[in-house]
C-alpha cells in the first residue's frame, strides 16, 4: 500500500490506542518490564510480534510541517494540471470523499475548498530514509513496502524493549517527535493481519490483535479486506453470496478453487489468518525511475526530448542518492488511448549520471519508430542496480563522462542546499512544467 492509500474504518475487537503519541494512552493491563520477563511471556509475547507501521497522510503531513496553518484544512498533494492525479490528501479532504489516485479535476470538484501544493519527490525520499533509519534502530528485520510503510519484526527486541505493545508506541513517538509526522501501527501474528490492523486503526492510532482474536476479527469484516480480493473478485463472490470473511472460512475449499481458480486456495487460508509468510529484510530497491503525465497529449519531438532530459535528472539525483548504479535503462510510453510500450537496453558499464541516462533513452525513444498516435505519459527506469561502490570502474580515454558526473554531483550540492529550482540545465528552462 503506498503513500495515502489509507481506510479509517473502525475497530470491533483488539487493543487499540488512537491517541496522539504525546498524549495519555487508555489504560493498559500490567505487562512486566523487559529485563523480568518469564521465558514463558516471552515466548507468548512474541506470538505477536509483526508490525505493520504507516505513514498517515504521508506527503500532505511532511507539506503541513513547513505550513502548520494549514493544519486542520482540506489539503491535497499533486499538480493542478487537468491530467494529474492525487497524490496525497489530508483526512478534511478525504471527507469529501477525496481519495489518491483520484483525478484532480473530480477531487477539485468534490473539494472546492482544497489547497492544492505541488509535490515535493525528493524531500519526501530524505523523509522515507530517515523513516526507516528509525525502523533499523528498533530491529534488523525490516521489510519496506513503499517510502512510507514496512513491515517490522520486533520479536528479538522484546527483551530489550519491551512487549510488542510498547514497542509500537514507541515508534510511532519517535516518528512525531523526530519527524512531526504521525503513523499507526498494527501488530499481530502475522503480515496479512498486522496490515488490516494499522490500515483499521487510521489515523495516528494503534491496533494490537492477539492470536486468540486473529479468526474472530478477521470474520468481523467484508470480504474485500482479503488480500488479492479486488472488486472483480468481490462481484464473482457476491453472487454466490459470499459477502465476508466469514462467509469466506464456511465456505468448501473445492468450491473457492473452482470459482478463483488458483487463488481460491490463497483466499481461504487468508480467511482463517493463515499467513506464515516471515518479514523478509529488503535493503536495494529493485528500480528507480521517474515519469509524466503530459496536460495535453503531445507528438511534439522536443517536448519529448525536453521531458526525457528532466526525468533522467530525477532518476539520476536519486540513483546517487541510494548510492546505486544502473545496468539497463527502460522507457516508457503511453498512448492517447491509455496503451502502453516500453523498450529497455543494458549498458556495458553500470551508470548514474542523467546525460548518460538521457543517451540511452533518446536512442530507445528513435528505435520505437514512427508512433501511431499522440503521447500521453513518458517515463524512465533504472533497473538492474548495484550498490556503486562495487561497481566496476569504468576506464576510458573520454572523460565527457566523468565531467558530466562531476557536473552533477556538484548538481546535488547545491540542490541540497537551496532546493531543487535553484540550479537547473539550461534546455529544462523553458520545459513550461514542474522541476521536480
Amino acid at each position: 500500500m503506498g503513500p495515502d492509500a489509507d481506510n479509517d474504518q473502525g475497530v470491533q475487537q483488539g487493543v487499540q490506542t488512537n491517541v496522539h503519541p504525546q498524549g495519555r494512552p487508555n489504560a493498559q493491563p500490567h505487562i512486566q518490564p523487559p529485563g523480568r520477563l518469564s521465558g514463558e511471556s516471552l515466548l507468548e509475547l512474541r506470538r505477536s510480534s509483526i508490525m505493520h507501521v504507516d505513514m498517515d497522510a504521508f506527503f500532505v503531513s511532511v507539506e503541513l510541517r513547513s505550513r502548520p496553518e494549514l493544519k486542520g484544512k482540506p489539503v491535497i498533494v499533486g499538480y493542478p494540471a487537468d491530467r494529474s492525479v492525487v497524490l496525497s490528501a489530508s483526512y478534511e479532504a478525504r471527507a469529501f470523499g477525496v481519495r489518491s489516485a483520484m483525478p484532480m479535476v473530480v477531487a477539485a470538484r468534490m473539494c472546492p475548498s482544497a489547497v492544492i501544493i505541488e509535490p515535493r519527490h525528493k524531500l519526501y525520499y530524505e523523509v522515507s530514509g530517515q523513516i526507516m533509519e528509525i525502523f533499523g534502530s528498533i530491529t534488523d528485520l525490516v521489510e519496506p513496502l513503499s517510502v512510507d510503510e514496512a513491515f517490522l519484526d520486533v520479536g528479538g527486541a522484546i527483551r530489550r524493549l519491551g512487549p510488542p505493545r510498547e514497542i509500537g508506541e514507541l515508534i510511532r513517538a519517535r516518528v512525531f517527535r523526530e519527524l512531526g509526522i504521525t503513523a499507526s501501527v498494527g501488530i499481530a501474528a502475522s503480515k496479512f493481519v498486522a496490515k488490516i490492523a494499522s490500515t483499521r486503526c487510521k489515523p495516528d492510532g494503534l491496533l494490537l490483535i492477539r492470536p486468540e482474536e486473529t479468526v474472530p476479527y478477521l470474520h468481523s469484516l467484508p470480504v474485500s479486506a482479503l488480500w488479492g480480493v479486488g472488486g472483480k473478485t468481490v462481484e464473482v463472490l457476491a453472487r454466490r453470496g459470499i459477502r465476508t470473511v466469514a462467509d469466506v472460512a464456511a465456505s468448501p475449499l473445492p468450491s473457492l478453487r473452482k470459482l478463483l481458480g488458483a487463488s481460491g486456495e490463497h483466499v481461504y487460508r487468508l480467511s482463517w489468518g493463515i499467513d506464515p509468510r516471515p518479514v523478509t529484510p529488503v535493503r536495494l530497491e529493485k528500480s528507480i525511475g521517474a515519469e509524466e503525465t503530459f496536460a495535453t497529449d503531445t507528438a511534439d519531438e522536443a517536448l519529448l526530448h525536453r521531458e526525457l532530459l528532466r526525468l533522467s535528472h530525477r532518476t539520476a539525483e536519486r540513483l546517487r542518492g541510494a548510492g546505486m548504479h544502473a545496468r539497463t535503462v527502460a522507457l516508457k510510453l503511453r498512448y492517447a488511448d491509455f496503451s502502453t510500450i516500453t523498450r529497455s537496453r543494458t549498458v556495458s558499464t553500470p551508470i548514474d549520471s542523467a546525460q548518460l541516462l538521457y543517451a540511452v533513452a533518446v536512442q530507445l525513444l528513435e528505435s520505437v519508430g514512427d508512433r501511431p498516435m499522440t503521447v500521453r505519459l513518458v517515463g524512465i527506469r533504472a533497473e538492474q542496480l548495484e550498490e556503486a561502490e562495487h561497481a566496476p570502474l569504468q576506464l576510458s580515454l573520454d572523460r565527457r563522462d566523468d565531467n558530466w558526473r562531476a557536473a552533477e554531483q556538484a548538481l546535488d550540492a547545491v540542490t541540497r542546499k537551496f532546493g531543487n529550482k535553484s540550479v537547473l540545465p539550461a534546455r529544462l528552462l523553458d520545459s513550461g512544467g514542474p522541476v521536480e
